[in-house]
């Protein structure tokens, strides 16, 4: 593999080593159904899908954690162990260029979390650091095990809760969920067959009435959503428009979104907002305290470090922290990492394996670097 960045790569090998990570190399062509079912709706979109001879779907590399993990899987190695990777990814995108180079590492097995995403946090800073001498780093800092307590805490049912965990991370897809709280739509356009199974709330009926729609126009189940996900969709989206939230629960909802302050002082903000809102989430503000905490012991610049409330990462296999960092003022992350605890036993592992892990754009990094020099 050809490194187009060599004084990058060498130094971020050297900084691997130091933390005791092991260098892993995972194919370019990956089995596309892991991506298409956990990797977001932004990353599917852009990916690119090829077939095999045999008709499995494949895709090359659009990210590293998954195509890590399922190498963790398979070799049946040991944790709590951590992965470094550098290489080449590969997705449309929109500022041009369909090939780019990324960095990073996966922390699996490590059953202290908060310690883990503290390390993770450093790890990510510390590589920008070295390789961007003296420009200074902003970190924002998220957390969907907050998020997602919040709405059970005011009563929401699962359909709304699902809906709203998958937007977090997409201003977009949040507002108009929220919007759509706030007003509840009307019945949508469907009819026949699809209405009455969806008003019926028949999951399997309607998914092989959706599949067999599927094959008759030539669709492939492979190529976006699977008609169970299709179905599913529907039969919520039909439950969620018999809801409506109270003014106040929506006004707290609001209110929570609303919090962005500099990490030190976050723990506080969450406090007095739970306190204010009459919420208990006395279990998810520990863990975020202890985090912080450990965070703080890493020695990263508290100022520079900011929890936004609404902040999250567009990627459906996040449960907990996500954070990215970017040089103060800019308008494009250089780094992005997040918490995956689900991710594995997803993937085929038999038991739970908690995992945190970051990933650097060489891309933009270089170009800071030359514009600098």
């Amino acid at each position: 593999m050809t490194i187009r960045f060599p004084a990058i790569a060498a130094d971020i090998t050297k900084l691997f080593a130091a933390r005791d990570t092991h260098a892993v190399e995972v194919a370019i062509l990956q089995p596309a159904d892991p991506f298409l079912d956990m990797a977001g709706e932004d990353l599917r979109r852009r990916i690119f899908l090829t077939e095999s001879e045999t008709g499995q779907t494949l895709c090359l590399r659009p990210e590293f954690t998954i195509p890590v993990c399922l190498d963790h899987i398979s070799s049946q190695a040991g944790t709590p162990r951590r992965y470094s990777y550098l290489g080449e990814v590969f997705r449309q995108r929109r500022d041009g260029g369909n090939e780019f180079f990324q960095a990073g590492i996966e922390d699996l097995g490590d059953r202290d979390t908060a310690q883990a995403d503290a390390r993770s946090v450093a790890d990510a800073h510390a590589l920008l650091s070295l390789v961007l001498p003296g420009q200074d780093l902003a970190v924002t800092l998220g957390d969907q095990t907050i998020f997602e307590a919040v709405l059970a805490a005011l009563g929401l049912p699962r359909g709304w809760r699902m809906r709203l965990a998958r937007a977090f991370g997409s201003a977009p897809m949040l507002e108009a969920a929220l919007a759509d709280l706030a007003n509840p739509p009307r019945n949508g356009q469907l009819s026949g067959p699809v209405a009455a199974l969806v008003l019926d709330g028949d999951l399997e009926r309607l998914t092989a009435h959706i599949a067999g729609g599927m094959e008759e126009a030539g669709l492939s189940g492979s190529t976006g959503r699977a008609p169970s996900d299709i179905a599913r969709r529907l039969i919520e989206k039909a439950e969620l428009r018999s809801v409506r939230l109270s003014n106040e629960a929506f006004a707290a909802l609001k209110g929570f979104l609303a919090i962005d302050v500099p990490l030190g002082g976050a723990p506080q903000a969450l406090e007095i907002f739970a306190d204010g809102a009459g919420l208990s989430l006395d279990a998810a503000l520990e863990r975020f305290a202890a985090r912080a905490e450990a965070i703080e012991r890493h020695g990263l610049p508290a100022e520079k470090i900011r929890y936004d409330a609404a902040f999250g990462r567009p990627l459906d296999y996040y449960t907990g922290l996500v954070f990215e960092i970017a040089v103060q003022g800019g308008d494009r992350p250089l780094a992005g990492g997040g918490r995956y605890d689900r991710l594995l036993t997803l993937l085929g592992a038999k038991a739970p394996i908690p995992g945190v892990g970051f990933s650097v754009w060489l891309d933009r990094i270089e170009t800071l670097r030359e514009t600098a020099s």
